[in-house]
């Protein structure tokens, strides 16, 4: 991009939500990779930088979490901003109050606001009464700061997106919504593997079709770990029961038996293929291992991206 349709994209970011990769175009997506690469860089290389110097950052915490509360404290920290960690004990939603009125009074306070919850709806109508930029922290739905973060690991690995193929094998939940979105905006081809019962949304795997047919990418969602894992550059799974669904782990262990990534199922990807994880990971159950512990693994990798990803979003947002 030149110099100037960087300062408009810049510009076209400011207050914006960001609620999920299917609201931003593939030049948007791209911007905040590039943008995340270069803070990490600047981070790497002790060089300052304070965008969000003086303002405050909300965190409304429904769902408990490692990765995303501590960087997105860090990261507001590093930004020169702070963040105040609210758990729904916190505040009167836990006692009734409406997510309209809660989300009103909060951006006569704040600069930003970053939720994780279970409905969707939730976020939806936070963003809907702030008036402030709000962040889909995760959703039953979807969680686009983890995707962000993975594609911008993706890209610093293998030196680019477009023409990748990422296999996913698991639950067709919202960590597959966010992927599926990512790879359209940004023309790779994924593949998606799960048992019967478990698909990723109809609507969003539509959406994700009409998407990739504008980039050169591609969806396919089979049943065969195997035929989605052929081939691939990034292998991915995630836990078979999420947070929400743990009364469901004994019926899921039986539905995924067939479906763990393990050394005998890896060796149909591409010799030079990357590992993935969204963790928390359950060795053993999704993923072996030599698998998840192996020379192509870069889980690591993607849980540090998520400072640096939510850095580059919040900068985009609240600067």
């Amino acid at each position: 991009m030149s110099e100037i349709a960087l300062q408009d994209m810049a510009a076209s970011l400011k207050g914006r939500d960001f609620l999920g990769l299917v609201d931003y175009s593939p030049e948007e997506i791209r911007y905040l990779i590039d943008l995340a690469i270069e803070l990490k860089r600047k981070q790497k290389a002790g060089e300052g930088y304070q965008p969000l110097k003086g303002k405050t950052l909300g965190m409304i915490f429904e769902k408990s979490s490692t990765r995303t509360r501590v960087s997105f404290e860090v990261g507001m920290y590093q930004l020169g901003g702070h963040a105040l960690f609210l758990s729904k004990n916190d505040l009167q939603i836990g006692r009734g109050e409406t997510i309209l009125d809660t989300a009103q009074t909060m951006s006569r306070y704040l600069d930003g606001i970053m939720i994780r919850t279970y409905a969707h709806r939730t976020v939806i109508d936070l963003a809907r009464g702030a008036t402030v930029p709000v962040i889909n922290g995760l959703t039953d739905r979807s969680h686009p700061c983890q995707a962000l973060a993975d594609y911008q690991t993706v890209l610093e690995k293998k030196g680019r997106l477009a023409g990748l193929k990422i296999a996913y094998i698991g639950d067709g939940n919202n960590m597959v919504h966010s992927l599926m979105m990512g790879a359209a905006k940004l023309g790779l081809h994924m593949a998606v593997a799960s048992p019967e019962g478990y698909d990723p949304d109809p609507e969003v795997a539509q959406n994700s079709r009409e998407n990739a047919a504008k980039t050169g990418g591609s969806l396919l969602l089979t049943r065969d770990p195997k035929e989605a894992i052929e081939g691939a550059d990034v292998v991915y799974t995630d836990v078979w029961a999420s947070m929400g669904f743990e009364e469901e782990q004994k019926e899921r262990e039986i539905a995924f038996a067939n479906y763990q990534v393990n050394e005998e199922l890896v060796r149909h990807a591409k010799p030079d293929f990357l590992f993935m994880h969204c963790l928390p990971a359950h060795r053993g159950e999704e993923v072996s291992e030599g698998v998840i512990d192996g020379p192509n693994s870069i889980i690591f990798d993607q849980a540090e991206n998520r400072l640096h990803a939510q850095k580059a979003v919040m900068a985009a947002l609240m600067g």
